[in-house]
C-alpha cells in the first residue's frame, strides 16, 4: 500500500495514521462508522451523511466498483472516507469505474491503511466526534485549533442544504403523495412509485398551503442530515397537514420530525446507528425485523410512550439499546419508522411499510378539511 502520508485526527486528540492516494486539503466533519459490508456507493451518496467523515468497518472497500444507477443523490455527500484497504481492482459487470477514480473525480478525500477496527472501537467507547482527514505524518497544533473551531452536529440544520431546491415529480398514476425532501434518498421515491403512487417532491421549507394546493392524497417526510430539533419551521407544517387527516408516513429524520411536531423531544446518540444489521422489535406482534439504519439522533421515549407527546404511541424498539424505532398517532393516519425500509442494498424485512402507507392512501383516509 503506497501513497502520501496522512492521518485522521479526532477532537479528543487521538489520531490514526494512514495514506492518501492523491493530494488533499484538510476535510472536517463528524467522524462516524457504518457496519455495512456492501453498499458503499449508496452510503457515500446518501444525503443523510452530509457533513460526516465515514469510517467503513469492512476491511476492503471498492472491490465491485461504482456505477451511475446506484447513486442515492446527484453526487457524493460525505465529507471524507476512511478505509483499511481501497481496492484497485473491480470485479462486477455493472462497474463503470473504480471507487478510487470516482472519489477522486468528485474531490472526496479518502484515507486508507488506517486501523479502522481500532478507530471504530474508540468511537464506540467515546462516541462520534468531530475529526479531520489531513496530509502529513502527524497533526499540528494549528490543525487541532481549526478542528476545535469547526461546527458540531448538534444545532445544525443541514436538511435545507441537502434537500431539493425545487419541485419535481415521479410516476404518472395512482394516489398522489407530496414528499418533503429533507435530504431524501432516490430509492425512497422509486419505492413509492413502484408501490403505485404519483410522487411530487417539494423542498424542506414548503408551507402547508403550498402542499395543500397540490391536492395530495398523502404526505411523506424523508430522511436527512443534521439535528432534527433545528427544523422548527417544519413542526407546525407537519402538524397542520396531519390534523387534516392526510395520511403521513415518515422515515428516519421524518420519524424524528413527527415526534417533535407532536410534542416529543430528540436526543443525540453516543455513536448513532449506521449499518445494515440492526434488530428492531415490532411491539404489536413481537416480530423482530433486521433493518438498515443511518441516524445520530433519536426520539426520546420507550415502550411506555413518548414524553410530551400523549397522542403518539411507540410501535417499534431497537433491541440493541432500547431506543424508539417507530411511532404512530393514536387517532390520525400518521406513522413513521426510524430505520430505512427502502434500503438498497439491505434487508427487506421492512418493505411492507410502503404497502401499509399505500393502503391508507387508497382507503380514502385523506381529506382537505381539519380533523375534529
Amino acid at each position: 500500500m503506497t501513497g502520501r502520508p496522512a492521518f485522521v485526527l479526532l477532537e479528543d486528540g487521538t489520531w490514526y495514521a494512514g495514506v492518501t492516494p492523491t493530494p488533499l486539503e484538510p476535510a472536517f466533519g463528524e467522524v462516524v462508522f457504518t457496519t455495512n459490508h456492501t453498499g458503499y456507493q449508496e452510503t457515500f451518496t446518501d444525503p443523510s451523511y452530509l457533513g460526516q467523515v465515514v469510517v467503513m468497518t469492512a476491511p476492503m472497500i471498492g472491490n465491485y466498483g461504482v456505477n451511475p444507477d446506484d447513486d442515492e443523490s446527484g453526487k457524493p455527500q460525505v465529507a471524507g472516507v476512511v478505509v483499511r484497504e481501497l481496492s484497485r481492482q473491480t470485479s462486477n459487470w455493472r462497474a463503470a469505474e473504480s471507487l478510487e477514480s470516482w472519489l477522486g473525480r468528485h474531490a472526496v478525500p479518502v484515507i486508507e491503511g488506517v486501523d479502522t477496527r481500532r478507530l471504530t472501537r474508540h468511537l464506540r467507547e467515546r462516541g462520534a466526534m468531530r475529526g479531520v482527514i489531513a496530509e502529513g505524518r502527524e497533526p499540528t497544533a494549528e490543525l487541532g485549533a481549526r478542528l476545535a473551531a469547526s461546527p458540531r452536529m448538534e444545532g445544525l440544520d443541514l436538511a435545507s442544504r441537502a434537500g431539493a431546491g425545487g419541485e419535481w415529480s415521479r410516476g404518472a398514476d395512482g394516489p398522489h403523495v407530496v414528499a418533503f425532501d429533507f435530504g431524501m434518498k432516490r430509492n425512497i421515491v422509486e419505492m413509492l412509485a413502484q408501490a403505485g403512487c404519483r410522487v411530487t417532491v417539494v423542498p424542506a421549507r414548503s408551507t402547508a398551503a403550498e402542499v395543500l394546493a397540490l391536492e395530495p392524497d398523502g404526505v411523506f417526510l424523508s430522511n436527512g442530515p443534521g439535528d432534527p430539533a433545528t427544523l422548527t419551521y417544519a413542526f407546525p407544517v407537519i402538524r397542520e397537514l396531519a390534523e387534516r387527516s392526510l395520511p403521513v408516513f415518515g422515515i428516519c429524520l421524518g420519524h424524528q420530525l413527527l415526534g417533535l411536531a407532536f410534542g416529543g423531544q430528540t436526543d443525540k446518540l453516543a455513536y448513532g446507528h449506521r449499518g445494515g444489521n440492526h434488530p428492531v422489535k415490532e411491539l404489536a406482534s413481537g416480530r423482530v425485523l433486521i433493518t438498515t439504519q443511518n441516524h445520530g439522533f433519536a426520539v426520546r421515549g420507550g415502550e411506555g410512550g413518548i414524553p410530551g407527546a400523549p397522542d403518539l404511541e411507540v410501535t417499534h424498539l431497537n433491541l440493541n439499546d432500547g431506543t424508539v424505532e417507530g411511532l404512530r398517532h393514536k387517532h390520525l393516519p400518521v406513522f413513521a419508522v426510524q430505520y430505512h425500509p427502502e434500503a438498497a442494498p439491505g434487508p427487506h424485512d421492512a418493505y411492507p411499510h410502503f404497502a401499509e402507507f399505500v393502503g391508507m392512501l387508497r382507503s380514502g383516509a385523506g381529506t382537505s378539511t381539519p380533523s375534529s
